[in-house]
């Protein structure tokens, strides 16, 4: 992609590259398509390193700006999907 993903810099070098982890799983729900244990692991782990609401919303809002790719509207989808269902994502 031609962006640079939302990063705080006082995460260590492993949180941010599961934050990025993550956004590319998001990346690829829309592209074409993620396995819904993929982007939930990815998603636990993201939740891991960013506890709060309030930082949540924030960088994924900052995220969906850059990318026009939906954190928050992919996880609901995965959220009310089956283990193992695939997770496709429309524009």
């Amino acid at each position: 992609m031609e962006y640079q993903y939302p990063i705080d810099y006082s995460w260590s070098t492993d949180e941010i590259i599961d934050v990025i982890k993550f956004f590319e799983a998001v990346e690829k729900a829309y592209e074409k398509g993620i396995d819904r244990d993929e982007i939930m692991n990815a998603y636990r782990r993201f939740k891991e390193i960013v506890p709060s609401k309030a930082q949540e919303k924030t960088i994924c809002n900052e995220f969906e700006e850059i990318s026009h790719y939906s954190s928050y509207r992919t996880i609901q989808k995965a959220k009310d999907a089956s283990s193992g269902e695939r997770i496709i994502m429309r524009e």
